[in-house]
């Protein structure tokens, strides 16, 4: 399903964490992203005529927010937490049932919709892997693709290089950043940048792709088309 619409509306989860933070900023600047809608617990903290926030507290309920839900051509979908000091319990609660209850949501306020969910590399598609975290993004993943969405894309991104100038970096990679040039030349279906992921995004959102589940090497080829078609 191809668009070549140069004034999505686009929804961003997660703007408070590294991943969340560098796709809102590509949105922001990109020409083809005419209004940004962030639904945050706290402040993005970024000021931008293109951006709309929502502060809403509790998002396994949406029912006071979600008329301010519909017209929208994409979700990005960046929420998620670390699997450390997580029970199976708690973290399929987290990953599962909370994007789950939003994407529901969605999918009948803006039918339209191109929903992004960023997953992980090493994600297990079959749900029956011994690593528990990969079953439950696995499962994530699969639940998704059966919303009636106009797409649904799984994003498995590796290594992420953020922005020079972004707020929300983790700390491992505050202290690994410096290798990213060396692992982009060694292993370049590892390492991308996170203006990478955001383009990537912007530009299934708009051009449709041939795959569902896109791996690192799927995100540069996307995020390639797009910088190549730039109006």
């Amino acid at each position: 399903m191809t668009t070549t619409a140069s004034n999505l509306r686009v929804i961003i989860t997660g703007t408070t964490g590294m991943v969340g933070e560098g796709v809102l900023h590509e949105c922001l600047r990109n020409p083809n992203v005419e209004a940004v809608l962030v639904i945050n617990r706290k402040p993005c903290v970024v000021t931008h005529p293109k951006l709309r926030e929502i502060i809403h507290g509790d998002f396994y309920n949406l029912s006071s927010i979600q008329d301010q839900l519909g017209g929208y051509d994409a979700c990005y979908f960046c929420l998620g937490v670390s699997v450390v000091g997580l029970s199976e319990a708690e973290y399929f609660k987290i990953t599962h049932t909370l994007t789950l209850h939003i994407a529901d949501i969605l999918s009948t306020r803006s039918p339209r919709m191109t929903f992004c969910y960023v997953s992980g590399a090493g994600t297990d598609s079959t749900e029956q892997g011994r690593t528990m975290w990969a079953r439950i993004k696995g499962k994530t993943e699969n639940d998704l693709m059966k919303l009636p969405f106009r797409q649904v894309f799984a994003y498995r991104p590796g290594f992420m290089k953020p922005d020079k100038d972004a707020k929300n970096v983790l700390t491992l990679y505050k202290f690994m950043g410096w290798m990213y040039p060396i692992g982009r030349a060694l292993f370049p279906k590892v390492f991308i940048t996170l203006r990478e992921l955001g383009l990537s995004m912007i530009d299934v959102t708009r051009q449709g792709y041939d795959k569902k589940i896109l791996e690192v090497s799927d995100i540069v080829a996307t995020a390639a088309r797009a910088t190549d078609n730039k109006s």
